[in-house]
């Protein structure tokens, strides 16, 4: 197997026109060998362009791809150690699932033998062994990905590269694929790039997780610290469902205690809520400068008791979801958030609350740069 070097990697579409299209703009970033690594983001980001130039379906505008220890840029796709399974199958409807799997073999004039012997291997691998002399209309569409991932495993590449290969899928049955490619990656220990746009596939896949936006890395960590500890807003918004939310306002120091005050309205009164903890530190830098508060409903807890450190909210819509509830809530000001709070209380429309946000679990972002103040 083997490590992928993204150095300085570029790619304009019609750099001489005016139309010109910067999709990957000069991004660095190694993959490290036997290392799951997701690519996620939104339409537009880049994230499957990168897939495709590592691919050697897109010319590299500028940059260098290496894999293990040779420069890239200029080999062909079919030498370049890779197999790449995207989201549409791309089975032949003639042929059997042996057939299937074992046709990139059979163009390299492998032997007869040693084709059997990969095919095989593979589809004990993916549960195929009883379906190899089937066609692909009699298979189901996780059986038909199956088939495309085991057409990759009998090559032997030296890294795996995944578009979108579990989106024409069901819900249900992409939660069982997406656990089959993560007991194939520890299985054959291999090196996995792995494109997607739902956030639910990288946190449970990914090794780590590379966030794209508008052709930029934003953030490169394992999911945990991703989820943890973004390091910008756009990374605290796309990681985490619900996503996590914000309060534009300023940080003010009164009587040596650090404060957060909401950004007013004319609908009513912002709220202001004590710092402490890490988040006073962070204040200190931000005295007076625009600042977003962050945090996530699952770290909003109801308060029985009105302070300093909590706030009050009105419940706009309650979901009950059993074990837990969604609370839609405004400020005073109008502001609306949510709220995952425990299904130990019955919430009605309009119902005045007191809020308590874990601090530990809360951060300060500066609204010009976006970055999180540490």
């Amino acid at each position: 197997m083997a490590t992928v070097t993204l150095n300085q990697f570029d790619k304009t579409y019609n750099p001489e026109k005016k139309d010109s299209f910067h999709a990957v703009k000069g991004i660095n970033l190694e993959i490290r060998d036997k290392e799951f690594m997701v690519f996620v983001g939104p339409s537009g980001c880049g994230k499957s362009t990168t897939l495709r130039m590592i691919a050697g379906l897109e010319d590299i505008t500028g940059g260098a791809l290496k894999i293990g220890e040779q420069i890239m840029n200029d080999v062909e796709p079919k030498s370049r150690g890779i197999a790449m399974v995207f989201q549409n199958y791309a089975l032949y409807p003639h042929m059997t699932v042996f057939d299937n799997m074992a046709f990139g073999l059979k163009l390299n004039k492998t032997p007869r033998d040693e084709i059997k012997r990969r095919v095989d291997e593979a589809a004990d691998i993916l549960g195929l062994t009883t379906m190899l002399e089937r066609k692909p209309k009699a298979l189901s569409g996780g059986q038909r990905q199956r088939v495309a991932v085991g057409r990759a495993i009998v090559r032997k590449p030296d890294v795996f590269l995944f578009d979108e290969p579990l989106s024409n899928l069901d819900a249900k049955m992409r939660v069982q694929m997406r656990t089959e490619i993560s007991r194939l990656h520890n299985r054959l220990n291999a090196t996995m790039i792995y494109v997607t746009h739902d956030q639910v596939e990288a946190m449970t896949m990914g090794d780590r997780i590379c966030v794209m936006k508008d052709g930029n890395i934003m953030q490169v960590d394992e999911p945990l610290k991703l989820y943890n500890d973004p390091q910008n807003m756009f990374v605290a918004s796309f990681i985490g469902s619900p996503p996590m939310n914000f309060f534009s306002g300023h940080c003010i120091e009164e009587n040596s205690a650090h404060y957060f005050v909401e950004s007013g309205s004319k609908q009513g009164a912002p709220f202001k809520v004590r710092l402490i903890h890490r988040l006073a530190q962070a204040a200190r830098k931000q005295n007076n400068r625009p600042t977003v508060f962050g945090v996530r409903p699952e770290n909003i807890q109801i308060s029985e008791v009105a302070g300093d450190e909590t706030i009050e909210a009105t419940i706009d819509v309650a979901e009950p979801m059993g074990a837990e509830s969604y609370l839609y809530l405004n400020t005073p000001t109008g502001k609306s958030f949510i709220a995952k709070v425990e299904a130990n209380h019955v919430f009605n429309i309009g119902q005045s609350v007191h809020l308590r946000f874990n601090q530990e679990r809360a951060a300060l972002f500066d609204e010009e740069t976006e970055a999180v103040v540490k």
